[in-house]
């Protein structure tokens, strides 16, 4: 059913996620005028507070991390504001909830970011108190379980309030331009897609790396680790975006049957397909860092990185290795998809003493968003000695491409979408399920072989292991 709700229900109102993402996202919307003049926004947390104190709340964390330029028409945004505690265990607060966000019958959008544990109550909830109707949505902030059965326990809970047009699972990486520009960039230009299958295609490379350590996620990080944290959401929808086939169309339902068959294609790993780490204390950007087990009080077995040689057994892509690779305390945070194609099948200029270079595309997501494609070109002179080539980059650097348009963050567009009811950027309960069957088979077989981290120096890209683990492919990570 389309509808453009007119009231938004935030949980979780008061966490970081909501100080540093969903606030300065609905104030941005708000002053850009793309949400309608009449929404009403209320946040529920356990924190007890009314009102305008709700209002201060948000204030002081607009002017902490919503840039100074993009906080226009602020004092509007707040008016928009309204507040109700609640704890989710206790369901007759529900009542309470349900009165602050009124009448629903234009529509109401939830916002559910909360412990796994507490979706089924939280629900429950939702249903005593009225709040689940035909013209509800829901957006789900992950953890969404911490293996297929916990998975579907919660879908199981949603689906007995909401129909899964109505659920929106969110995966923020989604939001990102340059990750929507992954499907312009392949299904909108002809040079692409003719060569985006194995006959061309040597490998692909997806890098998410943080420099970051625990911060303030220890007691979730060390219960996931990266393989739960990263691997098993962003990393694999990423994958899925490289290696789909073209959908008929650009809308929810084609996008992600096409996304599905990906995930659904990748071959069980091979415990020497694997390597994880953990960190040891090391220096980051000339500054000392903890280890893992100091930042964290005590020993654990979690890892902190993990590198991954994955297969899609498909047509398109039979033999060419996917390499996965992320980790805390790296080096630098990047976040990148390097698609290396494969050398020319023969060089006119060897004879000349020319070498080529496969041509290479990378496609860097964050903390800037740049495309970069490396061709072969010759060295001007007069060649008395032989010919010289060179690679040499075309860079389109997104920021100075569109200079007009302002750079907005990815839960901005997936607030919005939320808002009016557009799924094409949220994940499908099939591909949550077939994520996670690949990867409780990984963690599964390290049980098996009692793989343990290896460990690495903070500051360094991960263990030795995981720069084996692709040169003996004779590929080289590319950093």
């Amino acid at each position: 059913m389309s509808f453009t709700a007119d009231r938004l229900l935030l949980f979780g109102a008061t966490g970081d996620l909501a100080q540093r993402m969903l606030l300065p996202s609905l104030c941005a919307l708000s002053a850009d005028k793309l949400i309608a003049p009449g929404l009403r926004i209320v946040g529920t947390a356990r924190q007890e507070l009314d009102d305008q104190g709700y209002r201060n709340f948000a204030r002081a964390a607009l002017e902490k991390f919503m840039p100074a330029d993009r906080r226009g028409g602020m004092a509007e945004f707040l008016n928009r504001l309204y507040y109700q505690p609640l704890d989710a265990n206790q369901a007759d607060q529900f009542q309470a909830l349900a009165d602050k966000v009124g009448p629903i019958e234009q529509g109401l959008s939830i916002f559910l970011s909360t412990a796994p544990s507490l979706f089924e109550p939280t629900i429950a909830g939702l249903v005593a108190g009225g709040l689940t109707g035909d013209k509800v949505r829901i957006g789900l902030e992950k953890p969404l379980g911490t293996d297929l059965a916990t998975s579907c326990e919660i879908n199981d809970a949603v689906a007995r309030a909401f129909s899964e047009d109505r659920t929106f699972r969110i995966d923020h990486y989604l939001g990102k331009e340059t990750v929507q520009n992954l499907l312009a960039l392949r299904f909108a230009n002809i040079m692409f897609e003719p060569l985006w299958n194995a006959a061309h295609i040597d490998h692909v490379q997806i890098t998410v790396a943080e420099t970051v350590g625990l911060e303030s996620r220890a007691g979730y990080y060390d219960g996931a680790g990266a393989l739960r944290d990263m691997v098993q959401n962003h990393m694999l929808q990423l994958l899925a975006l490289v290696g789909m086939e073209p959908p008929a169309n650009y809308d929810a339902t084609a996008i992600r049957d096409e996304k599905v068959k990906v995930l659904r294609a990748l071959r069980l790993v091979h415990p020497d397909e694997t390597v994880t780490g953990q960190y040891r204390k090391g220096a980051i950007d000339g500054q000392p860092v903890a280890g893992y087990d100091d930042e964290l009080g005590r020993d654990s077995d979690t890892e902190t990185f993990v590198a991954i040689k994955a297969h899609i057994d498909n047509w398109r892509w039979k033999g060419v290795p996917f390499y996965l690779r992320t980790g805390k305390r790296l080096p630098q945070r990047k976040t990148e998809i390097v698609v290396q194609f494969r050398p020319v099948p023969h060089s006119i200029f060897a004879g000349r003493g020319a070498r080529t270079e496969p041509n290479r595309l990378v496609i860097a997501v964050q903390p800037e968003e740049n495309i970069t494609l490396s061709l072969m070109a010759k060295v001007p002179g007069l060649d008395r000695e032989g010919i010289r080539l060179r690679s040499v980059p075309l860079d389109i650097a997104m920021a100075d491409a569109f200079a007009g348009p302002t750079k907005r963050i990815a839960y901005e567009r997936l607030l919005l979408d939320l808002i009016e009811g557009d799924q094409t950027l949220f994940v499908r309960r099939d591909e949550v399920e077939a994520q996670w069957d690949w990867i409780d088979a990984i963690r599964a077989s390290w049980a098996t072989h009692g793989l343990r981290p290896k460990t690495y120096t903070a500051g360094s890209w991960g263990p030795s292991a995981a720069i084996a683990l692709t040169e003996r492919d004779g590929v080289t990570w590319h950093e």
